[in-house]
């Protein structure tokens, strides 16, 4: 992990961002409930009409959260809706650029799988520069203040190494 000292410029995109990701999860965790929802309502009137034989079709809600994070990230936003109702966007953490379908992923992937493991993993955002969870890490992203992101006076890169 990576205990410098964060730069003004850091300090600046990421002032209460912890609070406002908790605050975005649970308003993304209502959105996917209400999407699942109605999913699973539609897929079980599909498999009615169909005499059974669309409730197969069921099999896709597991899916959803992922397709509903992975999706949002690569939207011009970089964010899901409950992170762009508070002012959150996710970007690379090299030059602050969208991040790409393949980080978009493994974010998820590493994210669902912390939560899996009772999301304790998470606490790792109390001790690292940035407030950085191990999802964020692993995928090169990091989560920033999206009014912020145009009042920078230096260009980056930051990245995870102080440079010279």
């Amino acid at each position: 992990m990576n205990y410098r000292m964060p730069t003004p410029e850091e300090e600046m995109l990421t002032e209460g961002v912890m609070s406002r990701r908790i605050a975005a999860w649970f308003v993304d965790a209502l959105l996917i409930g209400l999407l699942l929802a109605v999913l699973w309502f539609v897929l079980f009137l599909f498999g009615l009409l169909t005499l059974g034989l669309g409730f197969g079709a069921l099999g896709i809600l597991p899916f959803v959260p992922f397709a509903y994070s992975v999706l949002s990230m690569l939207t011009s936003a970089s964010a899901t809706p409950g992170q762009q109702m508070f002012g959150l966007t996710v970007r690379r953490d090299d030059d602050l650029g969208r991040p790409t379908l393949l980080q978009a992923v493994v974010f998820t992937l590493i994210y669902d799988l912390t939560l899996a493991l009772t999301g304790l993993l998470l606490l790792v955002a109390l001790f690292t520069v940035r407030h950085r969870t191990l999802h964020d890490m692993a995928s090169g992203l990091v989560v920033v203040r999206a009014r912020r992101l145009g009042m920078l006076t230096t260009p980056p890169p930051y990245g995870n190494m102080p440079h010279a």
